[in-house]
């Protein structure tokens, strides 16, 4: 028998914890790490953390994760690069449409309980 593992609880674990330590380091200690705030770097932090589901999802097949969670990080990376307010509203749009997606399509493949 061949044991899977889920990866993607403890990629998000550890881009989740990365980000909420580098917003209490601005919060507690000093706004910016390298002259960028550090709620810029949070957020970096979690669009990293969508493009690598989008690869793990992809390398077992799920193109609609892996289609879901790059869209995410793209539209994250949209928002973070964006120089002017439609940019960063098309982005944001990229990133809730994909979320939706992924928020949908994960309570669907989720099995059911039966007693």
């Amino acid at each position: 028998m061949v044991e899977t593992v889920d990866a993607q609880r403890e990629v998000i674990g550890i881009g989740s914890a990365i980000a909420v330590l580098l917003v209490g380091y601005g919060t507690a200690i000093n706004e910016t790490i390298g002259g960028v705030r550090t709620t810029i770097l949070a957020t970096w932090v979690f669009a990293a953390t969508f493009a690598l589901l989008a690869l793990l999802h992809g390398s077992y097949g799920r193109r609609d994760f892996a289609a879901a969670h790059g869209g995410a990080a793209v539209g994250l990376l949209a928002f973070l690069l964006a120089t002017a307010g439609p940019q960063a509203l098309a982005g944001l749009l990229v990133f809730v449409g994909s979320g939706a997606y992924i928020g949908i399509a994960t309570l669907r493949a989720r099995p059911t309980a039966t007693s």
